[in-house]
């Protein structure tokens, strides 16, 4: 049977696993995603090491209890344990209470919102180098600031020495993390409130999101 890396974090049970044969495109759509990500034919534009440690911090932000965060957090410890505790610690320290940012679109600014920009520590920096700061910078930027993403961040990016199939698969990794995580969180609730044996709509991606 083909390892789910979904199963694997939720800790599947067999109810939790008929439930979920119930919507096998978004379980093999999933599980076709992580493939693509963290088991890529190439790692020439963004590597395996900046890979898990992203996904680290992407998936930190939502809190230290969260299981997707603690495997992720594993996973990165595994292959740059010294970048991976200092990448724990900083989802930590900038986990906030989103999404923020402003709306450029005529009729929507009653829904604009404040909050802190994240901005690397020069001290973190120095130890994850500017690359990947430049990465969880972004990364912070996508997850609570969506609305406000720009091309400016974009030519950050590119200083730092992202190429732009690097950047594309950055932000793909961070959207696939937002969409795998809440798939989590939301089977955890079902299966804690009994009622994994309930019909649920499918639910993609571009809905999730």
């Amino acid at each position: 049977m083909t390892d789910d890396i979904v199963d694997r974090i939720v800790g599947v049970t067999p109810e939790l696993d008929a439930l979920r044969r119930r919507r096998p495109v978004t379980r093999e759509q999933l599980q076709a995603s992580f493939d693509a990500l963290f088991l890529p034919l190439s790692v020439a534009h963004v590597t395996q090491a900046e890979r898990e440690l992203v996904a680290a911090f992407a998936t930190g932000l939502a809190g230290a209890d969260d299981p997707t965060a603690e495997f992720y957090a594993r996973r990165a410890e595994q292959v740059d344990p010294e970048r991976a505790a200092v990448v724990r610690a900083e989802a930590t320290d900038a986990a906030v209470s989103g999404p923020f940012g402003a709306y450029t679109e005529l009729g929507l600014q009653a829904e604009n919102t404040e909050g802190e920009r994240y901005v690397v520590p020069d001290s973190v920096a120095a130890v994850l180098g500017e690359r990947l700061a430049a990465a969880l910078a972004h990364t912070h930027l996508l997850v609570f600031r969506p609305r406000e993403a720009s091309s400016a961040d974009l030519g950050r990016l590119l200083d730092a020495g992202w190429t732009v199939d690097g950047i594309v698969t950055l932000s793909q990794l961070v959207s696939f993390l937002a969409f795998q995580q809440r798939v989590v969180t939301g089977l955890r609730v079902l299966a804690a409130a009994g009622l994994t044996t309930t019909a649920t709509p499918e639910i993609s991606e571009e809905e999730a999101a």
